[in-house]
């Protein structure tokens, strides 16, 4: 049995999932997230939790169980708190700065590189090295905070471009002269 599968999805306060058939709406305060889902895996909402259930040890329904509670789980958290992923810039004269709904970043191109999020998402620039990046969906998010990061990945030498606040860059030593 699936460890992650066979856990409880319990469903906060203000939040509400519908089922139609295999497809799940979860509706809470911070809107709204629709996704359909392999019809063999079962899905049961009572009352305040939701419980995926396999009809078989065959290998694909193994896999399928614990994603598909996963990525429910990931939807209630979604609606009710949130998702945020935070880069930081690093390098002289690299910068961010918001104009209207578009992101504009300065990162040593001889031109500025200009990105506009999808619906749903919301870019902010709390300082002109440091971007965040706010949404329901985890993989919306995660997916756009990866598109900034590889306009200028970091790179090994000097350490400068845009990677994920908190991650380790491992440095590598330059070349030396006879």
């Amino acid at each position: 049995m699936s460890r992650v599968g066979k856990k409880p999805i319990e469903i906060p306060a203000g939040v509400t999932v519908t089922l139609n058939n295999s497809t799940v709406t979860v509706k809470g305060p911070k809107g709204e997230l629709t996704r359909s889902f392999n019809p063999d895996i079962e899905i049961n909402v009572e009352e305040n939790l939701i419980t995926i259930t396999r009809p078989s040890d065959v290998k694909e329904h193994r896999a399928l169980h614990g994603t598909t509670r996963a990525v429910i789980a990931n939807m209630v958290e979604g609606v009710s708190k949130g998702f945020e992923r935070r880069l930081e810039l690093i390098g002289v004269g690299y910068r961010a700065q918001k104009q209207g709904n578009k992101l504009v970043l300065n990162v040593g191109y001889s031109h500025p590189v200009e990105i506009e999020p999808e619906t749903g998402l919301e870019i902010e620039v709390p300082a002109n090295t440091k971007i965040t990046i706010k949404g329901t969906d985890k993989e919306r998010v995660g997916a756009l905070a990866a598109n900034i990061r590889q306009v200028r990945p970091p790179e090994p030498y000097k350490g400068k471009g845009i990677r994920y606040e908190g991650e380790f860059v491992r440095r590598k030593e330059g070349k030396t002269g006879k």
